[in-house]
Parts: structure tokens; sequence; C-alpha cells
């Protein structure tokens, strides 16, 4: 038993010499750099504007008529119509089904669907796979400004399929900020049709109760007529008239008023 106990106590000495600690280093020592971030750690500067929502996109019967910016409209060309963002416009369009994206620059006015934000070119849906489907998810981001207007040349049904890249970027253009986009002047559009006495018609129900009511061109094979209401500063203001409207005659949408 004596032996047996004196073996016990040196195998127990043994474990607490084998437990070596590890100094604290010496100071002014240096802690090992940390490994870099990675691109996709970094913070993503947000853009200007952005909206979500679906995408769908116009060629014929609009391909070779005026578009609302007073240019002639070619569905060969990376253009697209949005209700409210300003003429020239640079919009990067990405698809939400297969990540392709493509920027188009805005010269017309629409979709006048409700549920819909923005309608492409026939070129710029083929760019992210849209002929087909004919509508898209899509997520919309504001990337630059280029002159509200070009001249372009008269278009054929058997124009080239491309026409124009990405526009390109002047540094005369307006700054990109929420206020730039969501300021201007503004009106509701009631009614888009392709009867122009039944444009006028609610046009004069309208002028008993609201100024600036005014019927808006809109070129195809036969001109559409759009009634619109109202000259309002913000986008705000704008929804607010759309809601009592929206009410009173049911389609109710915010849009820009524009001169070309």
């Amino acid at each position: 038993m004596r032996w047996g106990a004196i073996a016990l106590l040196t195998t127990a000495a043994c474990r607490k010499k084998a437990r070596v600690s590890v100094p604290p280093a010496p100071p002014g020592a240096q802690a090992p750099p940390a490994a870099p971030a990675s691109a996709s750690a970094r913070t993503k500067p947000q853009p200007a504007w952005q909206e979500t929502g679906i995408a769908s996109w116009y060629g014929i019967p609009y391909h070779g008529r005026r578009a609302a910016n007073g240019e002639i409209y070619d569905m060969n060309q990376l253009t697209a119509a949005h209700r409210t963002l300003p003429f020239g416009s640079l919009v990067t369009v990405t698809s939400v089904t297969n990540s392709k994206n493509v920027t188009v620059r805005i010269t017309d006015r629409g979709p006048f669907v409700e549920g819909r934000i923005i309608d492409l070119s026939r070129e710029a849906a083929r760019r992210i796979d849209m002929i087909g489907p004919g509508i898209m998810q899509v997520k919309l981001e504001l990337t630059g400004m280029t002159e509200a207007r070009k001249e372009t040349p008269e278009v054929h049904a058997e124009t080239p399929e491309v026409h124009e890249e990405t526009p390109e970027v002047h540094a005369e253009t307006p700054a990109l900020t929420p206020a730039a986009v969501d300021q201007g002047s503004f009106a509701v559009q009631v009614g888009v049709f392709n009867d122009k006495t039944r444009a006028e018609r609610l046009k004069a129900h309208l002028d008993k109760s609201y100024k600036a009511v005014d019927l808006v061109p809109r070129e195809a094979e036969h001109t559409q007529w759009r009634v619109v209401v109202g000259n309002l500063p913000t986008q705000e203001d704008a929804r607010a008239l759309a809601g009592l409207l929206r009410r009173r005659v049911g389609e109710a949408m915010v849009v820009r008023r524009d001169t070309p």
C-alpha cells in the first residue's frame, strides 16, 4: 500500500510538469496582420434611385413612331419607357430570374398597365432573355444621365438589330440625387383612349373639378389619347391626387409632365 501511494503521487507530479503554459509575447511585439477584406465584403455604394417590379417590352406598332421625348422610336436601340424618370436617365435593368442586365436610356412614357414599372425596347428585352416570356421581374438602378433627346435618323423594319451600345454619360448632366428624380412637374393619368371623343368627354367631366386637365397624344399605328390631371411639383403631391382620382374614376397613375 505504501509503495502504491508513492507511485500515484509521482504520476500526478509528472502530469503537472507536462502542462507547460505559453509565455506572453514580449513587449512591443505585434499581432500578425489580418487578412484583407474581399471585394464582396466591401460596402457597395447605393444608387441614387432604385425600383423593383415587372418589366414588359414594346416594338411594333410603335417602331418608327415618335416617342414622348420627340425622338423616333427604334425598337433595335437600347431605350425604354418609364412613367416618372426624367428623359435621358440611364437605367441598369437586372433580371431577377437570370441575373442578366442591360443599361437603357429613358426616351418614352409608359407602361400604362397597372403593376408594370418599365417598358423595354425589343433589343433591350432580348439582352436579358425577355422576348419569350414577355414580362419579367427586374430591379432598376439609376446609373447616369445623358441628353434628354437625340436626333434619330429614319428607321426601317429591316434596320440591323443593334444601333448603339450603352449611352455615354456626360459630365455636364444633372447630378444623380433622389431630389432630381422626385421633383419636377407631375400629373395623374386617368385613362388612355383610342377614341379621341371618349378622351374629350372624360376631360370635360374632370374640368369641372380639377385644374390642368389635358389630352396628350401617343403615336402608334393609330394615335392614342392620354388624359392627365394636375401640374404638381413632387411625386408625393401627385400620389395624393391619384388617391382622390382613383376613388372617382378608377384608373390613376402618377406620370411626369414633359415638353419634348
